[in-house]
């Protein structure tokens, strides 16, 4: 008799989702459209989304958030689905969550949408670096809520060596603990622990940075809303075999490629973490050095999916966060992307009203590309002196530095030394002064 081949797979954790639109807070983001959002949050996380519930006020409630007629709907609402998991929109305070679970019961998770991002974070975290944010930022966010729901975690952190798991669920992936009552010493232990793991990595980051100032090597960074293309965008510019995957932060670490472009000045390229509304204050702080890395650009790709209905909003989060970061001084350029997506392949009206002088391109189909290149190496030549340098062999390292770092025209070989006649970046002038030849 033949084996009947069973699933083995298990099944999905069913949730409800609930979004409120506060009358006195402005959002940047409709409410429906933030739900769709959480939805594809949710989905991310592996969770089965059974159905969602909306509620306007000017105010949450003190105790549960939501008013207790909608309270009500939820419970019956939990009851039809057997939904395991209720996820607010909006973070909630350590009262909300405690209220919310006495009320809808021990069967019921109640999570709120930053715990929901820090577990999504908490499974796409590769790196050392990664993994250590996210679990600072998960015991930061925890340690005001030490409430039953953390009380059943069975397992220990996973560490900061790599990507951490998951057993118990959606909003526990993970730090964990064992006991069955967190101690607030020890997570407060764990929480100094980690800033001074964290703060061995950013010294690294920091003299690497130094380093690539030394090398005056200009940087591209790749900024966009979360699922805006940037990795497929990255990949088409740099022919890296990165991840491209159409879900939400599927890029967390950020990657850099060094381009040579023909004709032009060199650059790295820089893909990072994406944006998106809502984003939790510990994480931001977590992930500060990585953010600093976008601060310290010469240009910014800012990446806008052209065919998403939101886009326009999309962007100004995205513009939002920048400011709180702090870009400095660098040059952006808006790119519309999916171009192929987009209907008829135009450009929405008000995209085009918000940023005028927006290239659209496909990253997917390679559209626009060249254009989009031409506009980088435009902004890297403005900082570019034509120049000609009589270099002895013996300098091999500014003939080396000159061939990286220039746009060379001629080369012209003497008895002991090399004539080189290019563009080279100002910044650069001073450590060929010697060898200037008028």
């Amino acid at each position: 008799m033949p084996k009947i081949a069973l699933p083995t797979a298990s099944p999905l954790q069913r949730a409800l989702l609930v979004g409120v639109e506060l009358t006195s807070t402005k959002q940047l983001i409709p409410v429906e459209e933030s739900l769709q959002e959480l939805a594809q949050l949710a989905s991310t996380a592996g969770l089965a989304v059974m159905g969602a519930l909306r509620q306007r006020l000017a105010k949450p409630n003190s105790a549960t958030y939501i008013g207790s007629g909608k309270l009500s709907e939820l419970v019956e609402l939990i009851d039809e689905t057997a939904a395991e998991l209720v996820v607010f929109d909006s973070e909630l305070s350590p009262r909300h969550q405690r209220e919310l679970e006495r009320y809808l019961g021990e069967k019921t998770q109640v999570l709120d949408r930053s715990a929901l991002i820090l577990d999504i974070f908490a499974s796409h975290a590769e790196t050392r670096e990664g993994a250590l944010q996210v679990e600072l930022a998960q015991y930061e966010y925890r340690l005001p809520r030490l409430t039953r729901q953390w009380t059943h975690l069975a397992r220990q952190a996973g560490g900061a060596s790599g990507r951490t798991g998951s057993i118990g669920g959606v909003g526990l992936r993970g730090p964990g603990e064992t006991q069955l009552e967190v101690d607030r010493r020890e997570i407060t232990r764990r929480i100094s622990h980690l800033n001074t793991e964290l703060q061995k990595v950013r010294n690294h980051r920091g003299r690497h940075r130094q380093k690539r100032r030394r090398s005056r090597v200009p940087v591209v960074t790749l900024v966009g809303y979360t699922n805006a293309g940037k990795s497929t965008l990255f990949r088409a510019l740099t022919n890296a075999n990165v991840l491209v995957a159409d879900r939400l932060f599927a890029t967390l670490d950020p990657t850099t490629r060094r381009i040579q472009a023909t004709g032009g000045p060199a650059f790295l390229l820089t893909d990072t973490v994406g944006f998106i509304q809502k984003l939790p204050a510990t994480l931001v702080a977590a992930f500060h050095a990585t953010l600093e890395e976008i601060s310290e650009t010469d240009i910014l790709l800012h990446v806008i999916d052209s065919s998403h209905p939101n886009a326009a909003h999309q962007a100004l989060v995205v513009n939002d966060t920048l400011a709180q970061i702090g870009v400095g001084n660098a040059s952006i350029i808006t790119v519309f992307n999916k171009m192929d997506l987009s209907p008829n392949e135009v450009i929405p009206e008000i995209l085009i009203t918000k940023f005028p002088d927006g290239i659209p391109v496909s990253a997917l189909s390679h559209i626009g590309l060249t254009r989009l290149h031409t506009a980088i190496q435009a902004i890297l030549r403005q900082s570019l002196i034509n120049i000609t340098v009589d270099l002895p062999y013996t300098n091999g390292d500014l003939i080396s530095l000159f061939h990286r770092q220039a746009v060379v025209s001629t080369v012209e070989h003497t008895d002991n030394s090399v004539l080189i006649t290019g563009e080279l970046p100002s910044r650069l002038a001073s450590r060929f002064k010697k060898h200037v030849k008028t």
